[in-house]
């Protein structure tokens, strides 16, 4: 069964930050580059940022400089960190490989308020 469970998530006023988290499968975790994607409301559903297993990164323009993505081998999760939120931010966000190979899990909402 695969294991992919986001969260972190929540309401944060613009130029704040939050921290989500997706554990992951072990058999998925150390063989797949992982992503971040987000679905805004009405929007299709976008990668925000990428990480191979060797821990190289690479980052939508939109969340360049604001967004961190890392993965924390030991625990078989991937953290994305938000930094300088903005509403624009608004989203579904989900976790996956990259690129995506499993159905999609319900996300954690992130709300910015302006």
């Amino acid at each position: 069964q695969v294991h992919l469970v986001e969260s972190g998530g929540g309401l944060v006023q613009a130029g704040g930050s939050l921290r989500l988290s997706c554990v992951v499968s072990r058999n998925i975790f150390i063989y797949y580059e992982m992503g971040w994607y987000r679905q805004a409301p009405g929007k299709q559903r976008d990668l925000v940022a990428r990480i191979t297993t060797d821990g190289y990164t690479n980052y939508a323009d939109s969340v360049k400089g604001r967004f961190t993505i890392s993965r924390d081998n030991t625990k078989n999760t991937v953290y994305l960190q938000m930094n300088t939120l903005q509403p624009e931010d608004t989203a579904v966000y989900y976790c996956n490989t990259f690129p995506a190979s499993y159905g999609w899990r319900q996300g954690t909402q992130v709300t910015v308020s302006s």
